[in-house]
């Protein structure tokens, strides 16, 4: 991995409980080059911290819409 990793929000429609959180932290934790991922279904939110040179944000709206979730916003934060 080079260089620190970035950081993306990403507002999700669907998330009702932590079962839901727990999906999303999981599939989107396979990824390769996903250092960390936390989901807040109060916040219908997750933040990932995530490296670009391995991972891509198409990778990861994949990850989340295949656990039938719905993305609706990404904010990525380069550190």
């Amino acid at each position: 991995m080079t260089g620190p990793p970035s950081v993306l929000e990403v507002k999700i429609e669907g998330m009702t409980c932590t079962g839901c959180e727990q999906t999303i932290q999981r599939n989107v934790g396979k990824l390769e080059g996903i250092k960390s991922v936390k989901a807040t279904f109060t916040d219908g939110r997750a933040v990932i911290e995530y490296f670009p040179s391995l991972v891509d944000t198409v990778e990861i709206r994949g990850a989340i819409s295949g656990s039938g979730y719905v993305v609706r916003k990404f904010t990525a934060e380069n550190p």
